[in-house]
């Protein structure tokens, strides 16, 4: 470890794999009484268990980002963290909020109430002062890497992941407009949640990614900066008007049927190029970096990100054919598989390239890692397939044919058993995952040893 203020990011990725662990957790519940309906119905009812494992997704994800920049920023710059005090009294405040999200929801607490209880809007539930909380914890945060950077050496990586957290934090603040027309509410709503995971989130994972390729393969820092700045300019162009795939069917003008369909279907050029840049930096790449396992979930990033953001989204983006699959399992498909390509493994891949450096180790339990990659990844994908069988299946039924939701639900049992199944898979796999990044299996470096973890560039 080259820079004292970089173990910041330590505390952070341990309390994200907390919340990892409670998020997928939550699912394999929910997944569980869509087998059995009444499975904690009155205790813990299914749309609490929904608002629990999407919210401990999105917050993990974000303490990933967060301590993912506290650990590369220092390098990058040449310098210390301006302010590791600020970090961690940021992380107080959005772990502080996490805990009220998290007895609000399942207390029902202050229902109705405009500051205290919970909102109805799907992903940005949180109760109002949690709102407030998060907006002056991303303040403290921007405040913090921005001198950082302003005050040390300025790169390409830097920069861009710059500009993703600065897009990040301002476009939550649509979270705080909730007007009382229906359509206004879900066209600004959708700023925070299209433009979060289709837009600036994007830029963040080029950044993060391009981090971790220099680090991982050796390849000239010129050469992977011209990637980046492509890859950035195609997400922000399609991103931005990709958006309007959501406006198909909420009461906006007619015109967004085209917007949408053209410039969403282009958003899989990204994720393609993405993935392009991995392999071809691992092709041309002269370093034999000893942390295999970080490599593997950097390539596994870019892959699952592109069938899963990218070619499952393709499929039902257009307007013609989302007229019929909006809002059935296709959709539940291509979320489940885009997230965990996109974000999630992007998060363990920098976890795993971390830990070794941060405790001061070899990459340890780097078999146990790997066998986790593949459990996590092979049960996501199973799931994706069997959703999209039976999205396919669900639309036909429903949307064609006409018969009633939950008579159409019953016939998909089947398909939600085995849902179920891939999801245990991908719990084991996470829990094997945080086994190994947790749990040590050699003893500490010698010093002079340390240097083989952090080659230079």
């Amino acid at each position: 470890m080259k820079y004292e203020s970089q173990k910041i990011a330590l505390i952070y990725f341990v309390a994200a794999l907390v919340l990892f662990a409670v998020q997928v957790s939550g699912g394999l519940l929910a997944g569980w009484i869509y087998i059995s309906p009444n499975t904690l119905s009155e205790l813990l009812p299914f749309n609490i268990v929904r608002m629990l494992h999407t919210n401990s997704l999105i917050v993990w994800l974000l303490l990933g980002f967060f301590g993912a920049a506290y650990f590369l920023l220092p390098e990058e710059a040449e310098r210390e963290i301006h302010s590791p005090f600020l970090a961690y009294l940021q992380l107080a405040i959005l772990l502080l909020g996490t805990a009220g999200v998290v007895v609000t929801y399942v207390f029902d607490l202050f229902h109705g109430n405009i500051l205290l209880g919970k909102e109805g809007r799907e992903f940005i539930e949180q109760p109002l002062w949690v709102k407030l909380g998060i907006i002056v914890a991303a303040l403290i945060f921007l405040y913090n890497v921005t001198l950082t950077v302003l005050k040390g050496k300025k790169t390409a990586i830097s920069n861009v992941l710059l500009i993703g957290l600065w897009g990040l934090a301002l476009l939550f603040l649509f979270a705080l407009y909730n007007p009382e027309n229906l359509s206004l509410d879900k066209m600004y709503w959708w700023y925070v949640v299209h433009l979060w995971v289709e837009g600036v989130w994007e830029l963040i994972m080029a950044a993060i990614l391009a981090y971790l390729l220099l680090k991982l393969t050796g390849v000239d820092r010129e050469v992977v900066e011209k990637w980046l700045y492509v890859i950035v300019a195609t997400s922000l162009i399609t991103g931005i008007l990709g958006t309007g795939h959501h406006y198909y069917w909420i009461g906006t003008p007619a015109y967004w049927q085209w917007i949408g369909s053209i410039f969403s279907s282009l958003e899989v050029i990204p994720f393609f190029l993405m993935m392009a840049f991995s392999f071809v930096m691992v092709w041309k790449g002269s370093r034999d970096h000893p942390n295999k396992a970080a490599l593997l979930w950097s390539l596994g990033t870019t892959t699952v990100a592109f069938f899963g953001a990218g070619v499952w989204g393709f499929m039902h983006t257009l307007h013609g054919i989302n007229y019929y699959t909006h809002g059935t399992q296709i959709t539940a498909a291509h979320g489940h598989l885009a997230f965990f390509g996109a974000y999630v493994s992007l998060n363990l891949a920098i976890f795993t390239y971390a830990f070794p450096i941060l405790r001061g180790r070899d990459p340890y339990n780097q078999v146990l890692n790997m066998a986790s990659f593949w459990l996590m990844t092979g049960g996501m994908a199973f799931m994706t397939f069997v959703l999209t069988f039976a999205g396919a299946i669900q639309t036909h039924l429903q949307r064609v044919r006409g018969e009633y939701f939950m008579d159409v639900q019953d016939q998909l049992s089947l398909f939600y058993v085995m849902r179920f199944g891939s999801g245990v898979v991908v719990v084991i796999g996470a829990l094997l995952f945080i086994y190994a990044i947790l749990v040590p299996r050699r003893e500490l470096v010698a010093p002079g040893k340390q240097a083989a973890l952090e080659p230079a560039e």
